[in-house]
């Protein structure tokens, strides 16, 4: 008996185009009996239906394969691109069905991104993740945004992979000591991205994407003749973080717009003669509730307080004893897969800086050291979840996540602030 297995692509992906060529879609999933599109006027909604013959099961799809060894029977290995793109069914019995129609099978994922880029409309990649919160993206990103030729660049920068291979050779080491030259060297770069995120900060408003504030923080950083740390930093695709809401960090600016009630953390990071500053800070967007206020006000307290106990001899481990019990106080949680860094000429590196108490950080503070200190405060559960874009971590629970950041330098006698603003650096 022959059924008829409809693979659809859901409909935010679904691409504005007119028929699948037969040609293609044959070369591209086996046995295709037919093609079609439809389009809702109303709605501007697409959905686009691939027909495949297979045999009857209500267990499983049969294996995609053309040349299947195993007579294609029913199959659960699923092509994880497709997954994203919202195509339905695509489903091969061993690594090498998929492997060996892998070539001819790709031309249906490129057929789907291009018919995506020229539509042009906005859509969500992955429709089959399961979100925690309200929270979708809103692709298609805009294109990678250009450094000038002449600003210096970190290792990892035109790397294809992204890869910063001074950071892994810099692996297990003790955290670096700064000399006065270098110390200087770090109060300019933390300088520098302390203007760049005020900038950023001040277009937060409603209606604003989070891609338009990526745009205004590189132009604000290549004015300065920086290179944003973020962009290709492991393959990251913006030069700023924007999380939103329930982002607990990492989030990828795209063309979602702030509204009224949100809350966005802009995180932003800036390389300039052989050094990298960090810093973070969150904000509401136009008015916000109480509970979203408590929570900024929290992480903002925990911060602080943890920076105020910094000076040479202080754990690191301390810096966690300090931060939770003020955010258990106010009814939250401090995440805990994330910590605070060493920086310097390495975006990322010893010490690490956990920011719950009971940790196992080990080490403590020498004169001459720069790190940052950046709590991530949650008001529900402190776990994470991770989107399907290898970088956004929403909380669990989808609630509201706050985060703020400094980068230190600790001195002979204390702590200096040098990512704090102008008013601030002296106190």
């Amino acid at each position: 008996m022959v059924n008829i297995l409809v693979v659809e692509l859901d409909r935010n992906r679904a691409p504005l185009v007119d028929a699948l060529p037969s040609a293609i879609v044959s070369s591209a999933f086996g046995n295709v009996l037919a093609s079609s599109l439809s389009l809702t006027p109303s709605s501007r909604q697409i959905s686009c239906n691939i027909l495949f013959q297979m045999t009857s099961t209500t267990t499983a799809t049969p294996c995609q394969s053309e040349s299947c060894l195993n007579s294609n029977p029913p199959s659960r290995l699923e092509c994880p691109t497709c997954a994203k793109l919202g195509i339905k069914g695509s489903f091969f019995c061993t690594q090498d069905c998929f492997k060996a129609g892998c070539k001819s099978h790709k031309i249906i994922h490129n057929f789907v991104n291009l018919s995506i880029s020229k539509n042009g409309e906005e859509y969500n990649p992955f429709p089959s993740f399961e979100y925690a919160g309200s929270l979708r993206p809103a692709y298609p990103l805009s294109p990678k945004r250009i450094v000038p030729d002449h600003i210096q660049r970190p290792d990892y920068a035109d790397d294809a992979r992204g890869y910063p291979k001074s950071e892994s050779l810099a692996q297990g080491q003790p955290p670096r000591i700064l000399n006065s030259e270098e110390q200087e060297k770090m109060r300019t770069i933390c300088r520098l991205s302390r203007e760049i995120l005020e900038i950023g900060a001040a277009a937060v408003k409603p209606g604003i994407t989070t891609d338009e504030i990526d745009e205004i923080v590189h132009k604000a950083t290549i004015e300065r003749n920086c290179y944003p740390s973020p962009l290709n930093y492991r393959k990251f695709p913006k030069s700023v973080c924007t999380s939103v809401n329930e982002t607990i960090c990492h989030g990828i600016p795209d063309r979602r717009k702030l509204v009224e009630g949100d809350i966005v953390n802009i995180d932003v990071s800036a390389y300039y003669d052989g050094f990298h500053g960090d810093l973070n800070a969150t904000y509401p967007v136009g008015e916000i509730d109480e509970e979203s206020k408590k929570l900024i006000r929290t992480t903002r307290e925990a911060l602080d307080a943890a920076i105020a106990i910094c000076k040479p001899g202080v754990p690191f481990r301390d810096i966690g004893k300090v931060i939770e019990p003020i955010a258990k106080k106010n009814g939250c949680s401090v995440v805990r897969n994330y910590t605070g860094h060493g920086i310097n000429q390495l975006f990322h590196c010893n010490p690490n800086i956990p920011h719950y108490a009971k940790n196992k950080a080990i080490g403590t503070m020498k004169p001459g050291m720069t790190f940052t200190i950046e709590p991530m405060i949650n008001l529900g559960t402190f776990e994470g979840i991770h989107w399907p874009d290898d970088w956004t971590c929403t909380t669990a629970d989808g609630r509201r996540s706050a985060q703020f950041e400094e980068t230190l330098l600790i001195t002979e006698t204390g702590v200096e602030v040098i990512t704090a603003a102008v008013g601030k650096r002296d106190q």
